[in-house]
C-alpha cells in the first residue's frame, strides 16, 4: 500500500512537471510572422501535394490571415484558372514594385477553405538565363544540372522565380526584424530554397520531400527497395537510373536547408539512406474534414453516388446490378506497381473464384490514364434511360484511351480474360480520368463519388504517406492499405498492432516479395466484408470515421509548429553569427 502511494505521488509529480514543460515550451516556441510556401501544385491540381497544402491552409490561415502566402506556377496564362481568383487590390503596391523588377505575377486567392493569398508567377522569362542560374547553383551548392531532362528545367525555373518573389516581398513589405519562413515542397522547389538560403539569411528555410525522387524511381523500375535500402548508394542509383539532376538538387537542398522534413517514418528512413541526411522532423499529413457532408446531406450524396456508379456500370456491361452490390475502388496516380494497381487487379481476379464471396462486386479503378474521349455509345445508353441486356464493345472502360493497345490496366485484364461476363460475380471497370465533375460520364467530383463506395483498396508498394486511404475513412468508407504506406503505419500505431477491417482500416503486411500473399489478403478481406451483417458494417464505418478524426490538421499541425520553431532558431543563430563577424 505504501509502495503504491509512493508510485502515485511520483507519477503525479511527473505529470505536473510534464504539463509545466509543455506549457513553457509552447509559450517560448518561436512562431513566424510570415510564411511563404511554394509548390508546383499551388492552384494547380495534379497530385496529392495539392491535397496536403489545400487542406492544411485553413488551419494556418486562422493564425496568420493574409501573412500566409502560397507561391505557385502561372500555368494557365490567359485561360481561366478554376482554382485561383485574382484580386488587384491585394498587396497592390508590392505587385507594382514586383513588375518594375521584372516579376510577372498574379496576386489573388486560392479557392480552397480559408482562401489564402496566392501568388502565381510567370517563370518562362528565366529560361533565357538558365545556364547562368545553373552555373551559379553549381558554384554555390555543387548541384549537378548537367544531366537534366524532362520536367527538371521547368520546375527549376519556377523555383527560381518563386524565390525572387520571396526576395522582393521581403524587401518591400516584410522588412527587417520579422520572423519569416520559406517552405518548399519536393525537389521542384529546391533551387529556390537554396537561393533564399544564400541571399536572404534572415529567412528560415524548410524543405519537405514527400517522396525521394530516387526512391520512387527505384520502386518504379521494379527494383526491390526495402530489403536492400541499407545497401543502396543514392548517387550510384541516380546515375544508373538517369536521375542525377533531380537527385542532386534534392540531396543538396536537404543538406543546406534550416529544417529538413518528410511525411512519414518510412520515408524518413529512405532519406537517411538515399540522401545521406536524416530528417529533422516527420510532418504527417493531416486532413480537413470541413467539406465532408453531414447527416442527411451525406446520406443523399452517398445514394446519388451509388446510383450513378451502378447506372454507368449497367449501361456499359448490359447488367442489372442493384444497390446490394458491393462497390469497391482504388484510386491515385497511374503508377501501376507503386500504387498496387497490379495486385488490386490480381486480387479481383482471384475473388472471381472465391466461394466465400456473398455479394456481387463492382470494382473500379479511378486512375487518370492517357484519356481520349468519353464513350459516345455509353453516353447514348445513359441518356436513353433504358435498360440493356447486352454489353458494349470493351465493357471494361468508360472512356477511350489514346494508347488502348499498350495500357497496363487493359493489358492485365486481357491477360486474365476479365471481360465482365454477365455470370461473373466480380466485375471491374477502368475509369481513366480525373474526377473533377466534368469528365463526360460520371460528372461528379472525386469527393462526391468516393463516399458511394463500400470499401476502398490501396495496396501500395511505394506510398510515403497515402492520402487516398485517409480521404476514404474521412468519408466513412473502410479501406485496405499496406504497412509500406505512411498512413498504414500510422493506423497500426494508433491500434497498437496490425489494424483490421473491423477497426476501419485493414493494414496488410507488404514486402519486396510477397505480392501473392497481398493479393490473397485483399481477396479474403473483401469476401469477409461481403458477409458482414448490417450492424457489423455500421461498426466498421463508424470506426473508420473515428480514426480519421485523429488525423485532423488540428492535431497534426503541432508537428509543423515545432519545425517552424527549429528553423527560426537556426536563422536567429545564423544572423547572430553574421553580426558577430562584422
Amino acid at each position: 500500500m505504501i509502495l503504491m502511494r509512493y508510485i502515485c505521488f511520483f507519477a503525479n509529480i511527473y505529470l505536473s512537471l510534464r504539463c509545466f514543460i509543455d506549457i513553457y515550451m509552447e509559450k517560448n516556441r518561436l512562431f513566424p510572422d510570415y510564411i511563404f510556401e511554394s509548390s508546383w501544385e499551388v492552384c494547380n491540381k495534379v497530385g496529392g501535394i495539392y491535397t496536403v497544402l489545400s487542406t492544411r491552409a485553413l488551419t494556418l490561415t486562422e493564425k496568420l490571415q493574409d501573412r500566409l502566402i502560397f507561391i505557385g506556377p502561372d500555368c494557365w496564362g490567359e485561360k481561366v484558372n478554376p482554382y485561383f481568383s485574382e484580386d488587384d487590390t491585394l498587396y497592390a503596391e508590392w505587385k507594382t514594385e514586383a513588375l518594375k523588377e521584372g516579376l510577372n505575377v498574379k496576386v489573388g486567392r486560392w479557392q480552397i477553405p480559408g482562401e489564402p493569398v496566392a501568388v502565381l508567377v510567370d517563370f518562362q522569362p528565366y529560361f533565357e538565363q538558365k545556364d547562368l542560374i545553373y552555373g551559379q547553383l553549381w558554384n554555390d551548392y555543387q548541384v549537378d544540372s548537367l544531366h537534366a531532362y524532362g520536367d527538371y528545367d521547368e520546375a527549376s525555373m519556377f523555383s527560381y522565380a518563386a524565390a525572387l518573389v520571396v526576395e522582393s516581398f521581403y524587401k518591400h513589405v516584410v522588412g527587417k526584424g520579422k520572423k519569416v519562413i520559406y517552405h518548399g515542397n519536393e525537389w521542384m522547389t529546391g533551387l529556390g530554397v537554396l537561393y533564399v538560403n544564400k541571399h536572404l539569411p534572415e529567412v528560415a528555410t524548410v524543405f519537405t520531400t514527400h517522396a525521394t525522387s530516387i526512391g520512387r524511381s527505384i520502386a518504379g523500375n521494379n527494383k526491390p527497395l526495402y530489403d536492400y535500402l541499407f545497401a543502396y548508394n543514392g548517387d550510384q542509383m541516380a546515375q544508373e537510373l538517369n536521375m542525377q539532376s533531380k537527385h542532386s538538387i534534392e540531396k543538396q537542398t536537404a543538406k543546406y536547408v534550416d529544417c529538413f522534413t518528410t511525411v512519414s517514418d518510412i520515408t524518413a528512413n529512405e532519406c537517411k539512406e538515399l540522401l545521406d541526411k536524416p530528417v529533422d522532423f516527420v510532418l504527417p499529413n493531416g486532413f480537413d474534414n470541413s467539406f465532408v457532408p453531414k447527416a442527411s446531406t451525406f446520406t443523399k450524396k452517398r445514394e446519388e453516388a451509388r446510383k450513378r456508379l451502378l447506372d454507368v456500370a449497367n449501361a456499359l456491361m448490359g447488367t442489372d446490378l442493384d444497390d446490394d452490390t458491393l462497390i469497391v475502388s482504388t484510386s491515385g496516380r497511374y503508377e501501376f506497381r507503386n500504387k498496387g494497381i497490379d495486385v488490386y487487379i490480381e486480387a479481383m481476379n482471384r475473388l472471381l473464384r472465391d466461394s466465400n464471396l456473398k455479394k456481387n462486386v463492382l470494382a473500379f479503378i479511378d486512375v487518370p490514364g492517357w484519356v481520349g474521349d468519353p464513350r459516345q455509345d455509353l453516353l447514348e445508353r445513359l441518356e436513353s434511360g433504358k435498360k440493356f441486356d447486352t454489353p458494349l464493345e470493351v465493357p471494361e472502360i468508360t472512356h477511350w484511351l489514346h494508347n488502348m493497345s499498350h495500357d497496363n490496366v487493359l493489358g492485365m485484364l486481357k491477360y486474365f480474360n476479365m471481360h465482365n461476363n454477365k455470370e461473373d460475380k466480380v466485375k471491374l471497370i477502368f475509369l481513366p480520368c480525373y474526377l473533377t465533375g466534368d469528365d463526360g460520364v460520371i460528372n461528379k467530383s472525386y469527393y462526391d463519388i468516393v463516399l458511394g463506395n463500400d470499401l476502398c483498396i490501396y495496396p501500395s508498394y511505394y506510398e510515403p504517406w497515402g492520402y487516398t486511404p485517409l480521404e476514404a475513412v474521412a468519408f466513412k468508407v473502410p479501406c485496405i492499405t499496406t504497412d509500406l504506406a505512411g498512413f498504414g503505419l500510422w493506423a497500426n500505431q494508433v491500434k497498437g498492432g496490425y489494424s483490421e477491417i473491423e477497426d476501419g482500416v485493414k493494414v496488410i503486411k507488404r514486402t519486396d516479395y510477397n505480392y501473392s500473399e497481398v493479393a490473397d489478403a485483399i481477396k479474403d478481406t473483401v469476401a469477409k466484408y461481403s458477409g458482414m451483417t448490417d450492424a457489423q458494417v455500421k461498426k466498421c464505418r463508424s470506426n473508420a470515421d473515428k480514426l480519421s478524426k485523429k488525423a485532423l490538421w488540428s492535431h497534426f499541425i503541432e508537428y509543423y509548429y515545432e519545425a517552424y520553431d527549429f528553423a527560426l532558431r537556426k536563422a536567429e543563430k545564423r544572423m547572430t553569427d553574421l553580426t558577430a563577424k562584422k
